[in-house]
């Protein structure tokens, strides 16, 4: 299976948080699934540590390779996404999410989200 994991999901797994529900924790550890970021989702992880916002005992280079030493595959932005981003209903007022959104509905693919607004939009989401 391929799987998109919403920002809160990344960090939360990072952070190795105990509220990460074990479905959630065992799609993460299983080889056979394919999982994915966002790139966006990282530019939102900056953000919030700039703002202070959020704090990280790592930077995000150490982030970038944790990232790739787990086999996470990190996506770049494609000008699809952004037609599908434009054409979505306003639900979320939240850019980055509406863009995961826009991702996932691109890409086909299950987004893993804690997030109840998101989970409003028509598309395959995993809680």
């Amino acid at each position: 299976m391929r799987y998109l994991l919403d920002t809160n999901i990344l960090i939360w797994w990072f952070k190795q948080r105990k509220g990460l529900p074990s479905k959630i924790r065992q799609i993460i550890k299983d080889p056979n699934n394919e999982k994915n970021i966002s790139i966006v989702s990282l530019w939102e992880i900056i953000i919030k540590i700039n703002i202070k916002k959020l704090d990280l005992d790592y930077n995000i280079n150490e982030m970038i390779d944790d990232i790739t030493e787990s086999s996470i595959i990190i996506l770049p932005i494609e000008a699809r996404y952004l037609e599908i981003y434009t054409h979505l209903p306003l639900i979320h007022k939240d850019p980055f999410d509406r863009f995961l959104i826009s991702t996932s509905i691109a890409e086909d693919i299950a987004l893993i989200t804690s997030d109840e607004i998101i989970h409003q939009y028509d598309i395959d989401w995993i809680w």
